[in-house]
């Protein structure tokens, strides 16, 4: 995984993307404009023994592109953070930096789309382009029994990569079979859209994984 992230961290095959992560890196917001972005792609994180995956869209742009790590030091990510500590996936319910001490246990969080994108809306080239990488990584997490799809392009991705049977509509807790005994369980995202909107909330947030807890138990 480690030779994997690095192949993934020198990817510069979507100009678009390439161009857009850069500028943001160069150009800053007022209240990072102290601190080193990234700027580059971000790969997975966590343990890659999991049985839990997380499948999210892309970085944020102010968030992963900034600091490396994926829904790291965005609201998206204080979400997630919160509830896989909850939950009993992280050892704490933040996480700001790459050097923050944050580990996952039996959990890995990724991506669709490597590169923060404008607008937070790859092309469908770039989702193509950049679809490799995730099936890379996929091969070197053999024990994956259940994925928390993050969003529509959470779940289009997830069903197009494990997808069997009539395809089941997206709906925020919804479930379904997927390839290989594993299982879907479907989320509406932590963007801010949603959470500041009220189409979700920390309770819906929070039943997703004590939902994903229980599946995974069962996994044995």
């Amino acid at each position: 995984m480690e030779a994997l992230e690095a192949q993934v961290v020198e990817c510069t095959r979507c100009p678009r993307l390439v161009a857009w992560r850069e500028r943001v890196a160069a150009e800053k917001v007022a209240r990072f404009r102290d601190q080193a972005y990234w700027g580059r792609p971000v790969p997975a994180f966590g343990d890659v023994q999991a049985r839990l995956l997380i499948l999210g869209l892309a970085p944020a742009a102010h968030g992963g592109n900034r600091t490396g790590r994926i829904f790291t030091g965005d609201r998206s990510g204080d979400w997630l953070f919160e509830a896989l500590h909850r939950f009993g996936f992280a050892n704490q319910p933040t996480s700001v930096s790459r050097d923050d001490g944050l580990t996952l246990t039996d959990c890995i969080i990724t991506a669709s789309v490597r590169c923060a994108p404008p607008d937070n809306k790859p092309t469908p080239e770039e989702f193509r382009t950049c679809r490799p990488w995730l099936e890379a990584e996929l091969r070197l997490l053999p024990r994956i029994r259940v994925v928390v799809a993050l969003g529509q392009h959470g779940f289009q991705t997830t069903w197009s990569q494990w997808g069997e049977g009539p395809r089941p509509r997206f709906a925020h807790l919804a479930e379904a079979p997927l390839a290989g005994g594993r299982h879907l369980l479907m989320s509406y995202h932590p963007s801010q859209q949603n959470t500041q909107t009220g189409r979700l909330t920390r309770p819906m947030w929070h039943a997703v994984f004590e939902r994903a807890r229980a599946l995974v138990s069962a996994a044995g």
